[in-house]
């Protein structure tokens, strides 16, 4: 499970072989979300307030890098 970018305590990370639709988990200090690379919207979980929109921004931003990076793992 490569990490792929740190917000601080805050890990994004693609699981190999992880059910569709294509994510990205958001992994930190009792914190741990799914959120779509799609759309970068939150599909389980919460990411605290003040990382929230920096990393759903970073995802939409990286959305191309994050799917090609997401399909090696698959």
């Amino acid at each position: 499970m490569p990490v792929i970018q740190r917000f601080g305590a805050m890990a994004i990370r693609i699981y190999f072989a992880d059910e569709n639709p294509p994510h990205v988990h958001v992994v930190g200090p009792d914190t741990e979300a799914k959120v779509a690379i799609g759309t970068a919207a939150i599909m389980v979980g919460e990411i605290p307030s003040s990382l929230r929109s920096e990393i759903l921004e970073w995802i939409a931003e990286n959305r191309e890098a994050l799917m090609r990076k997401w399909e090696e793992c698959q």
